[in-house]
């Protein structure tokens, strides 16, 4: 699986490292994604995403299924 977060497609980007005498270097900087099991009680199953910790908090304040259809019509999911 790739680095995505599958609720809020947040993404690897790439940035600078600046040192202190300001010579940039390329780097890039990595969401901070977890392996997180969460139960649809509509279906009566555990499905497992790989959410960031944003994508947590959203599926907390909006609760799993309406986070869910959100992200599969923003096209961040296609199955759980």
């Amino acid at each position: 699986m790739s680095r995505v977060c599958q609720i809020t497609g947040k993404k690897v980007i790439s940035g600078n490292n600046v040192s202190h005498s300001k010579r940039r270097t390329r780097r890039k900087f990595y969401p901070n994604l977890f392996d997180k099991k969460f139960y649809l009680a509509e279906e009566d199953r555990w499905i497992t995403l790989k959410v960031s910790a944003a994508g947590i908090r959203t599926i907390n304040k909006k609760g799993l299924s309406t986070a869910l259809r959100e992200a599969k019509e923003k096209g961040y999911i296609q199955s759980y």
